[in-house]
């Protein structure tokens, strides 16, 4: 019997009396070896902040030497479904070696401006979040736990909301600033559950450094090696320990997958596209109908499960935002409706999240909670005035 196991979104059939050991380069993926430590560091802002907010980066830090890269291993296969030492990962299901399956999650800023296409490292996360933002813009999180990512970003500010799905996973949450309301309000408050990353102060600009190919502020960028290596260097904790996580499940027999399906949803100033591939087994992501390429490995972008959640959005009403911008509010505490999409099929869906800090869910008409294929997530977080197009 063949079983598939997905890596890096890319099967490997194995055979189970094979006797041949397959050698696989995993590009970024998995780290052979290592007992899972533990730490007990408690998360914390640091000093408490006197510098002026503010929303865009700053000069600093200049561009950088060569930023530290994690080695990329080889891993060799045997003939068992996982191999010694491996699991699978907490945020998206997939196998990896256990020092990288427990690893403690990276939430990053990402700016989606027009001057930020195309964004690096999008093809390595294991959870990417879309959401409105400043104006007609949008924004993203990307969230990194068993992958290697040489790039990430552009790195841009902090939102309240992101805040409340990095807290989810205990994640370091990584950006430049943010505005009075998230820096002196919303990170403190849940200084328990990030692990604070900001480039523009508390030292943060450890991680970050400026690529002189893009104006700023869109060229500010980071690495999952130099975020980890400074998340050691403030004493954050290495893994993600007996936290809560959603249920996965492996892949359909391909001969019972569906042959094709297209969903399309208009944000303000684009249109993210996913066209289903059985012999994937994955929708393959575009933006304004041309394919999305991470140019930090050259990689086309695929997504395994598309969650479209549905949120009241709100305009804040405070004067922080600077002028001549309408900065929003996505309310992603409660419940609502849900679109997921995998394997060729639409599910009609309730997601809730019912604290903060608590793990959004996702549950079917009869009130059980959906299982998730293996693999690279994207939740899209719209206002039902959102269009949504599915084919």
């Amino acid at each position: 019997m063949i079983k598939r196991i997905w890596i890096d979104h890319r099967a490997l059939a194995i055979g189970g009396s094979a006797i041949a050991v397959v050698v696989v380069l995993v590009a970024g993926l998995l780290l052979v070896g290592g007992a899972r430590a533990i730490s007990q560091a408690n998360p914390s802002p640091t000093a408490t902040a006197t510098a002026t907010p503010t929303d865009s980066p700053s000069p600093s830090p200049t561009d950088s030497p060569t930023p530290y890269v994690e080695p990329t291993p080889t891993i060799n296969i045997g003939p068992s479904p996982l191999p010694a030492g491996w699991t699978y990962s907490d945020l998206d299901g997939v196998p990896a070696a256990a020092s990288r399956a427990h690893r403690l999650p990276l939430a990053i800023m990402v700016d989606d401006q027009a001057a930020a296409r195309p964004q690096s490292g999008i093809s390595s996360a294991s959870i990417v979040y879309q959401a409105p933002a400043d104006g007609a813009q949008d924004r993203y999180m990307m969230v990194f736990q068993e992958a290697i990512a040489t790039d990430i970003g552009p790195v841009r500010s902090a939102r309240p909301y992101f805040v409340y799905w990095a807290a989810e996973y205990h994640a370091l949450y990584g950006h430049y600033g943010g505005d009075h309301h998230v820096l002196y309000s919303t990170i403190p408050g849940l200084s328990k559950s990030i692990y604070n990353m900001d480039a523009l102060r508390y030292g943060g600009g450890c991680p970050y450094h400026r690529i002189k190919t893009r104006p700023a502020p869109h060229n500010a960028y980071t690495s999952t090696g130099n975020l980890i290596a400074c998340a050691a260097t403030k004493k954050y904790p290495a893994t993600y320990d007996n936290l809560p996580d959603r249920p996965f499940r492996g892949d359909t027999a391909p001969a019972l997958l569906p042959t094709a399906q297209s969903i399309s949803i208009a944000y303000r100033t684009n249109t993210v596209g996913y066209v289903f591939d059985p012999s994937k087994d994955s929708y393959l992501r575009s933006i304004d109908g041309k394919t999305e390429i991470d140019p930090a490995n050259n990689s086309q972008v695929y997504a395994r499960s598309v969650i479209v959640m549905y949120q009241p959005l709100s305009y804040d009403p405070s004067g922080e935002a600077p002028p001549h911008v309408t900065r929003p509010n996505v309310h992603n505490v409660g419940s609502g409706k849900a679109l997921i999409f995998q394997e060729g099929k639409q599910i009609n869906a309730t997601w809730k999240k019912t604290t903060r800090t608590s793990l959004t869910r996702f549950y079917d008409s009869s009130g059980k909670e959906i299982s998730l294929v293996r693999g690279e997530i994207f939740i899209q977080s719209i206002p039902t005035v959102y269009k949504v197009t599915v084919k």
